[in-house]
């Protein structure tokens, strides 16, 4: 078996890629070290978009600081695994390629606390050099300090640190504990409410960032904002979980549709938001939004419903009171 090498995400977001030859021209800004994940997003027309799922260009993207398994480098790229992304196609974590550039050497483990990012981007600033690196909502670093309204990290780069507002504090211990039906378990009613801050935010195909999701990156990074691990695609995700019977429904269950009326392959995911409603990433013409199912497009493929947000919290979660700004 091919020894594997821990490294970390290095740039705010770093796409996966099918293969090394899977980007275009236009998509330069989404593979330098800074990555403009911003500006490569608002400057795709719809056909380039359509195109990175018609292409099979993308599979899914990383978060600064996000820790990988290399498998192999070639010509400036990096084979790797997420272990956080389950997965079918690998059973070691979520498998494609991303530029050697955007990746670098693993930090030293760390039993501290962790610092959540919270609202829907902050600012990390660098001690050394002043510098600035926009980040995405849920990205996590360890924390070495708090200074008034900062708190200090460790990051790829060095010593940083973020606005104390943006972030949860959170211990690595904390997320393991408490009894799944406890009281304090996060609510259904959590992960729509969580979700409803980024309506308006457009899609992107294998997105995982607050830059733009897709389908089933929307409800995977929900959950994770409570702390729930689940699979990061929407076919995975229909077959964990806990089924739900027609009708009983409650907000935070995921909605699952299928091709040929609901009877071939799951291809799309939205979240459950109650009242008949639901809350989705719905394609690369569309944004974040909450329709009613009744008479929507997809209502005749809805082919299952599962539960997830009654199980125990396995990471550090986003969900605290300053996780209320709404996406900008």
């Amino acid at each position: 078996m091919t020894e594997l090498k821990v490294m970390q995400t290095a740039v705010n977001v770093a796409t996966v890629w099918t293969s090394p030859d899977s980007p275009r021209p236009l998509d330069e800004p989404a593979l330098g070290a800074p990555a403009d994940a911003a500006g490569w997003t608002r400057a795709m027309t719809l056909e380039e978009k359509l195109d990175l799922y018609a292409g099979s260009r993308v599979q899914t993207q990383l978060l600064y600081g996000t820790p990988v398994l290399v498998s192999e480098e070639r010509d400036g790229w990096a084979k790797v695994l997420i272990p956080e992304q389950s997965t079918g196609k690998e059973p070691r974590g979520y498998p494609g390629w991303v530029p050697i550039r955007q990746l670098a050497g693993p930090l030293p483990e760390s039993d501290g606390p962790w610092a959540v990012v919270c609202s829907p981007r902050t600012v990390l600033s660098f001690a050394a050099t002043g510098e600035c690196l926009e980040l995405s909502f849920l990205t996590k670093l360890p924390v070495t300090g708090e200074t008034g309204s900062r708190v200090r990290v460790d990051t790829p780069h060095g010593a940083a640190s973020l606005p104390r507002a943006d972030v949860r504090i959170v211990s690595a211990a904390q997320p393991q504990g408490g009894d799944p039906a406890s009281s304090t378990r996060p609510a259904g009613g959590e992960l729509v409410r969580q979700g409803l801050r980024f309506a308006g935010l457009p899609y992107l195909w294998g997105g995982l960032s607050s830059y733009g999701y897709d389908c089933s990156g929307f409800t995977h990074s929900m959950h994770r904002a409570l702390g729930l691990l689940i699979p990061r695609d929407a076919s995975d995700q229909a077959l964990d979980g806990d089924p739900v019977p027609p009708g009983e429904e409650l907000p935070g269950d995921l909605l699952f549709f299928a091709c040929e009326q609901g009877r071939g392959r799951v291809h799309h995911v939205g979240i459950y938001a109650g009242e008949g409603r639901m809350l989705h990433s719905p394609d690369s013409a569309g944004r974040i939004e909450l329709v009613g199912l009744a008479g929507y497009k997809l209502a005749e493929e809805h082919c299952a419903t599962r539960r997830y947000w009654t199980r125990r919290a396995v990471v550090p979660p986003a969900v605290g009171p300053q996780a209320r700004r709404p996406i900008e």
